[in-house]
């Protein structure tokens, strides 16, 4: 499965053969902005991405960012109860097998 995460646009270089910066939930990261820059590197400074890999992929708005930004908030959230959920399940199954 492939994942975007969004993030914003904070700075860019001079053209689109540099990297620009994107702050992912007040993390700052390098991306890739080749794929969604159409014009000037300067005009993407505030716009939203979905970012894979390194790389931009596409620009979305606003509330699809923050949507997607509480979905995957909530899935981490989610990731303990689900793990000690398994470890229960895991601990049944062998007191069956024994």
């Amino acid at each position: 499965m492939c994942l975007g995460v969004p993030g914003k646009i904070v700075a860019v270089g001079a053209d689109i053969h540099q990297m620009a910066q994107v702050d992912v939930c007040g993390v700052k990261r390098e991306v890739n902005i080749a794929l969604v820059c159409e014009g000037n590197t300067a005009d993407l400074i505030g716009q939203w991405v979905l970012v894979h890999v390194g790389f931009a992929m596409s620009i979305i708005d606003e509330q699809e960012a923050q949507a997607t930004l509480e979905a995957l908030m909530s899935m981490s959230a989610l990731e303990h109860e689900v793990g000690d959920f398994v470890g229960i399940n895991s601990g049944a199954n062998d007191a069956v097998r024994r």
